[in-house]
């Protein structure tokens, strides 16, 4: 068993990892020619502001009595500069973000999961052309372009890292610190002849990262008072900014200027998916290079009814995608367009002659058909000749500079297109030969279970077997050679060979069991297939519409009713219907976007005491408590009464912006740390180990809430307890075993191996159950972890929200694997049987000899589950198809629409 655990372990952690060479690969590439407008820029240098978090709306709407949060701005784009709206990609976070201004490309998600401060990969961007860049702002996002850059002329300013704080008394300081250390700058270049020549030159940038309206975001949403007076004091800081530039340069007129967002943000404070108010950013650009703001009488091709709202339907709007902004910043300082660049110039925001932009229109098209090339080239010489398939759309590069911009247009069209078709070349070969695994996999777990439990035993001979899969090995392994392919791929290629020889080696099994199916209850197996293929597609058709399982739950509820459980355990089966239905109210409320509701996590820790009181009460009635038992839980509930008033302190600490109490820190990192060693100190007995770990983890679960998702662990575990003692009904029902009350089961002795029960139908039933309660994800809001940290540390905050998702599943797997010994099954069978007494006879179930181990401590009750996974291998593997055909499905749509609207 063990052997088997760790080989299933693998498999699924390598196929795990196949994603990312399938899905997340570096769009990169290397080796092109940097490209530049020949002719002179009309600017000589840039300054680019990024106001982090900033929504669209938030800083084009008026105020009620009709004047401009941010005046200064507002003028630029009702007199002299060009607006629009900056749609960014998912996910919309601050590093993808910047990478697509800066750079000009969409960051691949296994980039940005290898760090923050660290560039995982090279890539040229803007900053890397110019001259000098000077930046200030964050530590999060300015060293990666300095890092990033050649040589040794991009130049950042930083504050400390622990400025970051959600629970700062005022989050806009760090944006005053960014124009402050500006002002000081162009004031010491007035006395230093070395640093003026070198602001004097040509190609210079200067960005300025505002992190402060993210902050005031996060920690107080955006239609808070200090986001949007935050908004105030960006616009008159630029204000300033832009009138120090232009005297330090005499008014030369050849400063150009750009300020938009990396994001935006949502109501509820938070970023990363792709709702519009997460997605639409502002961009305004004005200076040298740039048109004036054009006035428009005819309404403008937008449908989305922001002009009217905004009250800017006189000016021509322009949308851009967020890579736009890299190419358009290099044309207006002449420097080269970043190689990796798939953004497509918008020659509206520039005002120079037809030459110009035709030139550079000409230069992003040679630029970008550039990366074409290599990538064709790169994928052909990994691939055989007769196997290579190029991409079928003919490129006709532009006979001269001068040709029809709308050539270019098209040229670049074609050339992204192609690019994603050579970026994604190999990934049906990969995906074919994971699903094979899979399914190899699959096939050998049903076999395993049959020949376990049905005594299947032929064993065939395996020479021929043995000399096919040396044969295809080699084929692969030579076949790949020849490609010079990544080591990963011989590992995904490879490893369903010896898979699919363990089940060629039990295919004897199969034949036993097609030659016996005359005598299984064929109609009840069927009709438990197609109950729980039914089941298992409402479990997929959930993760697109959360709402259905609500209905799954709804359905799972009348179970009692339908399988005649009522009439013999009334009470337990009204509390069964009762729990799902409180449970099915979940899936109801919104994943995101509710506002905090702290009361209701103190109403939450009352509910769990009243609970665990009467959890108590009644297992003291037929097994009174040992003292050290009673301390411990009374403990415990003290310890939850604590959980449950923290968040309230904590939230009014940061709202009065007291800053986070270092005592309520304490207390949560503390009951972080203890949550998985105090049920290790409780008592062997089932019902007490399990009460345990529900209030250690709810205690932990308490501090990660900040509304009604509190109520699902308490929820959670009355239906819980009831599956637990309806399950030994169901049971008890059927005449396989007696009732056994909980609190006297001692899951460290040993068992009556006697009265270990053979796998049934309900297993199925129960397996699908378990799948069932798994099938949850809370609530997530970024104030959930402010009892533990308030400064911006991404790698712990994400730690602890993954920890709040894990919660609910253990509380379930405990559950289930409570279930196991309750029934008396166990989930150490298949490890455990006598080779040459496995034969199986219903009515000598005594054949099965099992050798049960200790368990020794919570966590072996919560992973103990191996046998139940075995059984529900089969229903898995229905759902994985189900998954992939909605996601094929998806992917194809998606595809289908880039065509259409020719989007990178």
């Amino acid at each position: 068993m063990i052997t088997f655990l760790l080989v299933g372990l693998t498999i699924h952690v390598v196929f795990f990892l196949s994603i990312f060479d399938i899905y997340f690969t570096s769009p990169l590439v290397h080796g092109m020619t940097p490209q530049a407008t020949p002719l002179a820029p009309p600017a000589s240098r840039l300054v680019l502001v990024v106001a982090d978090g900033l929504r669209a709306d938030s800083l084009f709407t008026l105020l009620p009595n009709g004047s401009s949060r941010a005046p200064f701005l507002r003028s630029v784009m009702e007199e002299r500069g060009t607006w629009g709206v900056s749609h960014t990609h998912v996910p919309t976070e601050s590093r993808p973000g910047h990478v697509a201004l800066i750079a000009g490309f969409y960051e691949d998600v296994s980039a940005v999961a290898k760090g923050w401060k660290e560039n995982p990969v090279e890539f040229d961007s803007v900053f890397n052309e110019t001259k000098h860049t000077w930046c200030w702002g964050s530590p999060d996002i300015l060293p990666m372009f300095a890092k990033g850059a050649s040589g040794d002329h991009v130049y950042t300013h930083t504050y400390p890292a622990e400025e970051e704080d959600f629970a700062s008394t005022d989050a806009s300081r760090l944006d005053t610190w960014v124009f402050t250390q500006v002002k000081s700058f162009f004031q010491s270049a007035k006395s230093n002849s070395s640093l003026r020549a070198s602001l004097l030159e040509g190609e210079n940038i200067f960005f300025l990262h505002l992190l402060g309206i993210d902050t005031n975001g996060h920690a107080h949403r955006p239609m808070s008072r200090e986001y949007l007076e935050n908004i105030g004091l960006v616009d008159s800081g630029v204000a300033e900014l832009v009138s120090m530039v232009e005297d330090f340069f005499g008014h030369d007129g050849r400063t150009a200027y750009v300020f938009t967002s990396d994001h935006g943000m949502t109501n509820w404070g938070s970023h990363g998916a792709g709702h519009p108010s997460e997605t639409l950013t502002p961009l305004v650009v004005w200076g040298a290079g740039v048109h004036n703001a054009h006035i428009v009488t005819e309404p403008q091709p937008f449908n989305d009814g922001y002009l009217q709202d905004w009250k800017l339907e006189h000016l021509r709007r322009v949308d851009v995608n967020q890579a736009d902004i890299a190419p358009l910043m290099a044309s207006l300082i002449g420097v080269p367009f970043p190689v990796n660049s798939v953004g497509v110039l918008p020659l509206l925001y520039l005002n120079n002659s037809d030459q110009f932009k035709a030139e550079s229109m000409y230069t992003n098209a040679i630029q970008v058909l550039e990366q074409y090339k290599m990538k064709m080239a790169q994928k052909k010489e990994t691939t055989l000749s007769f196997l290579f398939t190029p991409y079928h759309t003919p490129f006709h590069s532009p006979s001269s500079v001068y040709c029809q911009i709308s050539l270019c247009r098209s040229l670049i069209s074609s050339a992204l297109e192609g690019l994603v078709y050579y970026h994604t070349y190999d990934r049906f070969f990969l995906g074919c030969s994971v699903v094979l695994g899979f399914v190899g996999w699959t096939s050998y777990v049903v076999l395993v279970i049959l020949k376990t439990h049905a005594g299947l035993n032929r064993h065939p001979s395996l020479l021929q077997q043995v000399r096919v899969c040396i044969c295809v090995t080699v084929v692969i392994t030579v076949f790949l050679l020849i490609q010079r392919s990544p080591i990963t791929y011989y590992i995904y290629c490879l490893l369903p060979v010896p898979v699919w020889y363990s089940v060629l080696k039990e295919s004897g099994t199969l034949t036993d069991l097609v030659r016996s199916a005359p005598s299984l209850p064929l109609w009840k197996c069927f009709g438990y297939f197609v109950l729980v293929a039914f089941g298992i597609e409402l479990l997929v058709v959930s993760f697109f519409h959360r709402a259905m399982l609500t209905v799954g739950l709804a359905v799972l509820s009348l179970w009692p009713f339908l399988s005649g459980l009522f009439g013999k355990a009334k009470f337990r089966s009204l509390s069964w219907c009762l729990g799902c239905l409180c449970l099915a109210a979940f899936p109801l409320m919104p994943v995101v976007g509710r506002e905090p509701n702290i009361h209701l996590v103190t109403c939450a820790g009352l509910l769990t005491l009243f609970t665990s009181a009467c959890y108590l009460w009644s297992s003291g009635q037929r097994t009174p408590l040992h003292l050290s038992d009673r301390l411990q839980f009374v403990t415990q509930m003290l310890h939850v009464a604590v959980c449950a008033y923290m968040p309230s302190l904590t939230h009014l600490s940061l709202q009065q912006k007291q800053g986070l109490p270092l005592l309520n820190q304490i207390i949560s990192w503390t009951t972080l740390a203890s949550s998985m060693l105090v049920p290790l100190l409780s008592s062997t007995r089932l019902f007490h180990r399990l009460l345990s770990i529900f209030l250690s983890l709810t205690a932990t679960y308490l501090l990660l809430s900040t509304g009604s998702e509190a109520l699902f662990p308490p929820v959670l575990s009355w239906l819980m307890f009831v599956w637990i003692n309806i399950e030994q009904e169901a049971m008890l029902a059927q005449g396989v075993s007696s009732r056994q009350e909980l609190s006297t089961i001692d899951f460290s002795a040993n068992i009556d191996i006697t009265k270990i029960r053979q796998l049934k139908l309900d297993d199925i039933r129960r397996s699908y159950f378990f799948v069932s309660m798994l099938g949850y994800l809370q609530h997530f809001d970024p104030a959930s972890v402010y009892c533990f940290l308030t400064v911006f540390n991404p790698f712990i905050m994400g730690g602890l929200m993954m920890w709040k998702v894990i919660i609910p599943f253990i509380i379930v797997m405990c559950t289930f694997e409570t279930i196991q010994v309750a029934t008396q099954l166990s989930s150490r069978s298949i490890m455990n049987v006598n080779p040459t007494q496995s034969i199986y006879n219903s009515s000598s179930p005594q054949h099965f000899f099992f050798l049960v181990q200790d368990y020794g401590s919570w966590l072996d009750i919560g992973t103990s589950i191996s046998h139940y996974v075995i059984v529900m291998s089969m229903t898995i593997f229905l759902m994985l198809l189900s998954v992939v055909t909605h996601i094929l499905t998806s992917q194809r749509l998606i595809l289908w629409r880039r065509s259409k609207m020719h989007f990178p």
